[in-house]
């Protein structure tokens, strides 16, 4: 398995997970709560947590090139959602 996370500055993380895991749990499995989201897609999870300052973003995929692709799909639907602030600052890091 792959798995990079992002620590995205933000005061408004909370709000955008939100967002996000409502968009997608039309069409997949996700579970949310307040400051928690995971989105399960068919190649990939997706975990969000917000804190006051920041959303952390971690990306698991069974390979490496479906991993690069999902991060370019969370950290796009994210950025939509921040349009005031976006493009987002996603600094990924392994692990």
């Amino acid at each position: 398995m792959a798995l990079e996370t992002a620590r995205v500055p933000t005061a408004n993380g909370a709000r955008y997970l939100q967002q996000l895991c409502k968009h997608w749990s039309h069409k997949l499995d996700v579970q949310l709560s307040e400051n928690e989201g995971i989105v399960r897609f068919p190649a990939a999870v997706a975990t969000m947590k917000a804190d006051p300052e920041a959303l952390t973003v971690s990306v698991e995929a069974q390979d490496d090139e479906t991993l690069q692709r999902m991060k370019g799909v969370v950290a796009s639907h994210l950025d939509r959602f921040a349009f005031k602030e976006a493009p987002l600052p996603f600094e990924w890091s392994k692990g």
